[in-house]
Parts: C-alpha cells; structure tokens; sequence
C-alpha cells in the first residue's frame, strides 16, 4: 500500500444535483486521478492498488454518492476510520450540500428524475437522500453548501480547496466584468473604472470590445487613466509578496465597469501583462465580453459638447 505522503485521497459526495460532477471535473483538471460511482466493495481494492512511474502520488478523487452500488454512508465512515487507521492514509471527505428548493428547481431544469424518487415528485426522494447521507455531512472535513453557487462559483471554490500553488507563489486570476450584470462572488481585490469615458456611448466604438486597438485608444485617453491605473498596478505588486507571505493561494483581481465589455476589459488585460512582465503567470478571463451591448444597462449618456457638435 502507498504511503499518506505518496497518495492523497479525497472522497467526494453529497446530495445528488449539488454538483458533484463539477467537482470532479475541475479536480482532473487539477491533476487528479477521477474515478466516478466507485462500488464500495472495490474502494479497498483501489486505494491498495500499486502506483509506480509519473503517476506515484498523483491525487486520487473517488466520487461515491447514493447510486453507488452498496451505498452505506455509516458502512463508508468505518471504512474511512480503518483505512486511516491501519493504513496511515492521507483521506479526506469533501460533501456537497445544497437546500431542497434549490435541488428542486435543478432537477426541474435538466428534466433528469432524483435518483431515490423514480416515480414521486423529487422532494420526496431529496428529503430521503438528506436524511441517510447525514453520517456522511457530519464526518466530512470539507462542507460546501452550493445553494447560491453557480458552476463558475463552484469552481474557483474547487481550485482554493484543492489546487496546489506552484512554489509558494498564489495562483493568479484577472478578470473583467460588468457590474450591471453583478459582482463576482470570488474576487479578493476589485476595482471599479466606471471613473474613466465610456466607449459604449460613441456609435463607432460600441460594438467592439476593450479588445479593439481604437476602444483602448479611447480609454487611455481620458486624462486621468495613466496615473490611475499606474497607482492600482503598484498596490497591486505591493500586496501580492504580503499574500504569499500569508499563506494565500488563490488572488483573483477584478476590473469593473458598467457592461463589462469596454474598459475594464483593457484595463484587466493590462494589469495582466504588467504582472507577467514582473515575473507572474496570470490567467486573465473575461466574464462578460460576449455580452451584447444594452444601453438600459449604461445608465444616462453624458452631455453633449457643443464644441464636438453633439458627439461624445
């Protein structure tokens, strides 16, 4: 058998609909090794199983839930206790939670039947599923309640959980949106440049994005963009060596304006570069470019110059 320090394993369950397909996703995406509706009888089996070459002390996610052949949530926390027992392993439980309303209104959505309620309304079946994974909910180390999570939001939480962060160094995350369409929920530092000129009011720049040479030409000419965003860039390097230093290992920073398609998508993408050239690797993602424009959500245009005869 492997020892803890060569294998980690994490069992991940929950309520059916919480999002447990999610989750393993981003974790192969992290490096993991997935194995999904695992029967219990063979859980031993696989843990035990040998690991040689690139593949020794890969992580290894198990997805066990209630359609798991031979399912039983109080068998599986012995089995846990034993393992780590006799075994020294490095096992922890991550399950999802999500209140019955919303799971209602999933499985309403995808038109998919609980599986604990083939021929009754989900409620039933979710009420039944709540009420045998409770051993399961009170054992796990990792909890996440996805109630008022969208997949993005889940996500982003999998990757702070379970992601590793090369040498110390958090992971990176620059990211445009607009605020008419809300705020996003992960962000540890944002930024509003709602301050700066807004393309979406000049016909010809409207249709295109932060993106477009001529857009940031307009953005980086209001007069207090340059030094603005030159004083958000030296916070922005000054905070980043204090959250290493405590331990952070996500930072996702974000740029807002009004639609999330014009400013604070350049804005977000020369932060970016700026933190690539002083030796970072950002991602850089932008929430809301493919969004079309709506003048509903850009509030009052501004007034006309009567110098520029009428344009803004």
């Amino acid at each position: 058998m492997n020892s803890a320090s060569e294998t980690r394993l994490l069992l991940v369950t929950g309520l059916s609909g919480a999002g447990k397909s999610t989750v393993l996703k981003v974790l192969e995406d992290l490096g993991w090794e997935v194995v999904d509706n695992l029967p219990l009888a063979l859980l031993e089996t696989l843990i035990a199983a040998p690991v040689k070459g690139s593949e020794a002390g890969r992580p290894l996610a198990v997805g066990i839930d209630s359609r798991s052949r031979g399912f039983r949530p109080a068998l599986l926390v012995r089995q846990i206790k034993e393992l780590r027992e006799t075994g020294g392993r490095d096992i922890q439980t991550l399950f999802l939670d999500c209140a019955g309303a919303e799971l209602e209104r999933r499985f309403s959505e995808t038109r998919r039947r609980h599986p604990l309620a083939e021929d009754r309304p989900a409620a039933d079946g979710i009420a039944r599923e709540r009420e045998m994974m409770e051993p399961l909910r009170r054992w796990a180390e990792h909890v996440v309640d996805t109630t008022n999570y969208s997949s993005n939001d889940l996500q982003q939480e999998v990757r702070q959980r379970f992601g590793d962060a090369g040498e110390g160094e958090p992971v990176l995350n620059v990211m445009s949106f607009g605020f008419a369409r809300g705020l996003p929920r992960n962000a540890d530092l944002v930024f509003d440049m709602r301050y700066l000129r807004n393309p979406h009011w000049d016909p010809k720049l409207k249709p295109g994005t932060g993106l477009d040479a001529d857009v940031a030409a307009y953005v980086m000419a209001d007069p207090a963009y340059e030094d603005s965003v030159a004083q958000i860039e030296r916070l922005i390097l000054t905070l980043l060596p204090r959250y290493r230093a405590e331990g952070k290992s996500y930072v996702t920073i974000a740029f807002g304006c009004t639609g999330g398609r014009h400013r604070s998508v350049h804005v977000a993408s020369r932060v970016a570069n700026t933190l690539r050239a002083a030796g970072h690797a950002p991602t850089l993602t932008h929430r809301n470019l493919d969004s079309a424009p709506q003048d509903g959500l850009e509030g009052k245009p501004p007034p006309a110059s009567p110098a520029s005869g009428g344009k803004t």
